[in-house]
């Protein structure tokens, strides 16, 4: 069974889980997974996970995500986004200056408190807002805390038409931020109704556009035989944990999930541990055994025939 991380370029047009549904023909494997939806007018990077790497698929998604947006000043829509229908309207004033535009950015820089669009995927009371949402009822929405680490105008990009203004923003922000609100709350600081009208995501924890493939190219390399290669190791996805390789004795009590002595120089709660450079389990600290540690992701359970201890 294959295992490990592809960055697929999600296009428009299909939701993250038809972008799922496609990986798993064609490597004719049902253990694939996504590491953070994608709207279906989004496209970009979503990296998805095949095999034991659905294991991992948590510590990626919890990873900063970057994205080019265009917000539209002018109207804003029921769905914050261009496919929704027109609630608000108001003509934008010549002279609008790139300075000002840019001080209305600067306020959106750390900690901000972002209400979910009614048209999302949070749930309420058990049920999605966008489910409510069509049967058109509205309700209390819980306030979320998001991170943006960096937010810069594209300057070359504003475009001034009839009665709308249009620029594009550069973002990277912490997981669970939605763009399409950013766009209505920047335009609001601003002083007009607006909505996202275009978004790529660019960047998801280390995988990048230029990392990814099309659907049509996977295919093309599965008709070659060649489709192994786009399959990245799990431990290109977990860079950013502290890693711990360790011998031959250590990996057989891994591989049995066995608890261990935590090491004097290891500062994380969570690392993932090694042998031969092959990723076995994610490890954290034993909750009632100061100085020891536990399992908390097994990636590797003893017996597996492509880990040789």
């Amino acid at each position: 069974m294959p295992n490990g991380i592809i960055p697929l370029y999600k296009p428009k047009g299909m939701t993250s889980h038809d972008c799922v549904i496609q990986m798993r023909r064609l490597f004719e494997t049902k253990k694939v997974g996504h590491t953070g939806t994608l709207d279906p007018d989004v496209e970009g990077v979503l990296p998805i996970c095949i095999g034991r790497a659905t294991k991992v698929a948590e510590y990626i998604t919890n990873l900063p995500k970057q994205y080019e947006a265009e917000i539209t000043l002018g109207y804003s829509t029921t769905t914050e986004d261009a496919s929704g229908e027109i609630v608000d309207k108001q003509t934008v004033a010549p002279g609008l200056s790139v300075q000002t535009i840019q001080q209305s950015l600067t306020s959106f820089f750390g900690t901000v408190e972002q209400t979910p669009p009614m048209y999302s995927a949070v749930k309420v009371n058990g049920k999605k807002l966008y489910e409510y949402a069509r049967e058109g009822i509205t309700v209390k929405r819980p306030t979320r805390t998001i991170q943006i680490f960096d937010i810069t105008l594209l300057e070359s990009s504003i475009r001034k038409q009839e009665e709308t203004l249009s620029f594009r923003i550069d973002i990277t922000c912490s997981k669970g931020t939605y763009v399409r609100t950013l766009a209505v709350d920047i335009g609001r600081e601003l002083g007009y109704p607006a909505h996202m009208s275009d978004l790529e995501r660019t960047k998801s924890g280390p995988f990048t556009t230029d990392m990814c493939y099309t659907l049509e190219e996977l295919r093309r390399k599965k008709q070659q035989g060649q489709l192994d290669a786009t399959i990245l190791n799990i431990i290109n996805a977990l860079a950013h944990m502290e890693q711990i390789e360790v011998d031959q004795h250590m990996a057989r009590k891994i591989m049995h999930g066995a608890v261990l002595p935590k090491r004097e120089h290891v500062k994380s709660s969570t690392y993932l541990l090694l042998y031969n450079g092959k990723a076995l389990a994610m490890y954290a600290d034993h909750p009632k055994k100061p100085g020891y540690m536990k399992p908390k992701t097994m990636l590797v359970t003893n017996g597996e025939d492509d880990i040789k201890v």
